[in-house]
This record gives structure tokens, C-alpha cells and sequence, in this order.
């Protein structure tokens, strides 16, 4: 049972990690990669290694999407000024 999770979660975070390199749209990317910074998460957690899926989850799924969208919006802003 434990493999056949892996096996999966491993198959989500290829699919997720191909997804963000597709992304062309900055706010597309950040979703994405919210996404994928999840499907990381639940692989840490089936292979036992709960610090890293913290760690991950913070980074990947707040602390990144938030800096991404915040830079996108002030370079918007100072695009508009011109």
C-alpha cells in the first residue's frame, strides 16, 4: 500500500513540476507552483519526513507565490507610470 503512494505521489509531482515549466503567466506560475509546492508536500509526508514537508509547505505554498505576485504587481504599477 505504502509503495502504490509513493508510487502515485511521485507520478503528481512530475506532472506538477512539468506544469510550472509550462507556466508563461506570472500569475499562472504562481498558482501552479502553489500547486506543486503541495504535491511535494504530501510526497515528504509518505516518505516519512514531516521537518521537509514543513519547510516546503511554507516556502513553496506561501513565502514564493506571495513575493512572485507582490513583484509582478509593482512592476505593473511602474509600467503604468510610464
Amino acid at each position: 500500500m505504502i509503495a502504490v503512494l509513493q508510487v502515485a505521489s511521485i507520478v503528481l509531482v512530475a506532472l506538477g513540476g512539468t506544469c510550472v515549466v509550462l507556466a508563461r503567466d506570472p500569475v499562472r506560475l504562481a498558482l501552479v507552483n502553489g500547486a506543486f509546492g503541495l504535491a511535494l508536500v504530501i510526497l515528504f509526508v509518505i516518505l516519512q519526513a514531516p521537518d521537509v514537508a514543513l519547510s516546503v509547505l511554507v516556502v513553496n505554498t506561501v513565502a514564493y507565490p506571495l513575493v512572485l505576485l507582490v513583484t509582478v504587481g509593482v512592476i505593473e504599477r511602474e509600467e503604468e507610470e510610464k
